[in-house]
């Protein structure tokens, strides 16, 4: 029994309840709230007094908790809502439950008169928004719950809040209730207040508010400012939610303040000690260090060497040997790895670290292990236009040029003789340390065979062999294997042929005489119209004698050098 209805007993005595509150039958109107005192109570009925002829009768569940308690006792007080005077069986209808939704209405339309809040709790995720519970039902939009949007609206479930009403129709029971309106109002007093003290290099506690890809937003007192990515550490930071969460309480240094956009720039690790002040004392040339991977990109790693120091190490200082066409050939995000300190540049904040330096550079002593002149053997790596690489031992390997694969062949394509994996061997020509460059022969392995060559088809000698190949400015004759000789279209006939491969055709036998022999070039220049010839074949006869002079002159020199004597 409330301390109410105690002083209210104690005043009357044995007073009647419609002598107390002087309330007679004919005051009692349908529609309208009364105050009675409980009779009794059983457990499907309360009987009630509202001093009228007749007790009413309220369903017990009227009264009770969700555990099912009753909240009343007998001789409390109770504002009831009389429904019907008398109804069909002469009874009084009266109903608690309707008397208090019809007082929240009241209350809820004076709340919105006044334009002052009412407290509630958000009960239920309804289409468009959420149902708020004011003592009815209210509907609360989305885009009125917050000052920015909200992803998650279930998560606010059971949450209390104060609101505000912006619609109200008792007749349709529509209310419409906005959070936001609240919060923007309570908002703009606080950033009229901060924007008064608000000013560049001020340290200031705020609060995270919201987080990017690019940063985090601070609620500084009614005012947001932006703490952008590179700002929140020297070190690196993928994302901001690495540091921070939404919530979280930072102090912050204004950096940059723009009162009339109001937008403020924010910075964390301004406040702290900038790590590269002294990073050349620190980390000194030649200094092994160890650190890191935090980051690979196409040209090489970056070490973290402490929070806020960086060193790169470009592809080309991870190996002294290997090709590294991409550093995570080698090492992957997150390695510890050693390193030796090439440079440091403090004012750009670059320091070049080098890992091949850890060990020693195997270039430095192969000219020992590999004396020029030295035979090698090897496994074919890698085959090229331009020739064959012969692996040597780990990470060195001797490039074989497609001239020095042979002596006589001319070799279109080193795949046409080789393939990865295939045995070879080969003689060392040349070793460049600077450039790490390694040349080998396979030709090398036998004799010059032209040494004999120019020996074998002096200039005038007279061959006979096969067509091999006709193009547009000649035919090739083979002399023997491996050798050809070309005669050049204006050499086929005493009248120049401009289409061979109408006269001619591979296999076919001819006869021709050696005009030319260049053994640097390794080519051999023969003439079919030089056969039948008299005069030719008497010039290349007295040329042949006086071999003397060079071993490239040609018939066309000698008769030049005729002309020009019969001139003279």
């Amino acid at each position: 029994m409330s301390e109410t209805t105690e002083n209210t007993q104690g005043a009357a005595g044995g007073a009647s309840f419609a002598e107390l509150f002087g309330q007679a039958e004919k005051t009692i109107k349908e529609g309208e709230i009364a105050v009675g005192r409980v009779l009794s109570i059983d457990n499907d009925y309360i009987q009630i007094d509202i001093g009228f002829k007749s007790e009413g009768m309220i369903a017990a569940w009227e009264f009770m908790t969700e555990e099912g308690e009753i909240t009343v006792s007998v001789g409390d007080d109770v504002e009831v809502l009389v429904e019907e005077v008398e109804n069909e069986d002469g009874q009084l209808v009266l109903s608690k439950e309707k008397a208090e939704r019809l007082k929240v209405w009241d209350e809820i339309s004076d709340a919105y008169d006044n334009e002052n809040p009412v407290e509630g709790t958000i009960v239920a995720r309804v289409k468009g928004g959420l149902s708020v519970d004011i003592g009815v039902k209210a509907f609360l939009p989305g885009s009125q719950v917050d000052l920015r949007p909200v992803r998650n609206l279930e998560a606010l479930l059971g949450e209390k809040a104060n609101f505000k009403i912006i619609k109200f129709n008792k007749r349709r029971g529509n209310i419409v209730v906005s959070r936001r309106a609240l919060l923007e109002t309570e908002r703009k007093k606080m950033r009229e207040a901060t924007l008064t003290t608000l000013q560049e290099g001020q340290i200031l506690d705020g609060v995270i508010k919201n987080l990017t890809d690019y940063g985090a937003f601070i609620d500084l007192g009614g005012i947001d400012g932006l703490l952008h990515i590179t700002d929140m550490s020297w070190g690196r930071i993928n994302h901001p939610s690495e540091l921070f969460q939404v919530g979280d309480e930072i102090k912050v240094k204004v950096l940059k303040f723009d009162q009339e956009a109001e937008r403020v720039s924010l910075g964390l690790k301004q406040i702290q000690p900038d790590p590269w002040i002294d990073a050349g004392m620190r980390y000194p040339l030649g200094m092994r260090i160890q650190g890191k991977v935090v980051s690979l990109t196409d040209y090489g790693a970056f070490i973290e060497l402490e929070p806020g120091i960086e060193g790169l190490v470009h592809v080309s200082e991870m190996s002294w040997t290997k090709r590294v066409k991409h550093p995570s050939k080698v090492v992957s995000i997150g390695d510890e790895v050693e390193a030796v300190v090439l440079d440091v540049d403090e004012r750009d904040r670059k320091i070049s670290l080098g890992m091949k330096q850890i060990e020693e550079n195997p270039w430095t002593v192969i000219e020992e292990r590999y004396p020029v002149g030295t035979e090698v053997s090897g496994q074919v790596r890698n085959i090229t236009d331009f020739g064959i690489f012969v692996g040597l031992e780990e990470g060195i390997d001797g490039l074989v040029h497609v001239s020095d694969i042979s002596w006589t062949e001319q070799v279109k394509h080193p795949s046409d003789r080789f393939e990865k994996g295939d045995e070879v061997k080969a003689v060392v020509l040349k070793i460049d340390k600077e450039n790490e460059k390694f040349s080998l022969g396979i030709k090398q392995l036998e004799p010059n065979p032209w040494d004999d060559i120019l020996k074998k088809y002096t200039v005038g000698s007279e061959i006979t062999g096969p067509i091999t190949s006709v193009t547009d400015f000649g035919v090739f004759v083979r002399l023997e294997d491996g050798i050809d000789g070309l005669v050049y279209s204006s050499e086929l006939a005493p009248e120049r042929i401009e289409n061979p491969s109408e006269h001619f055709s591979e296999g076919q036998e001819v006869t021709a005489l050696v005009v030319k022999v260049d053994a640097h070039e390794q080519k051999i220049s023969l003439s079919i119209r030089a056969v039948n010839d008299k005069a030719e074949r008497a010039a290349l006869k007295e040329l042949a004698e006086q071999q003397s002079a060079t071993q490239t002159t040609t018939l066309g020199d000698l008769l030049a050098e005729k002309l020009k004597g019969q001139g003279d």
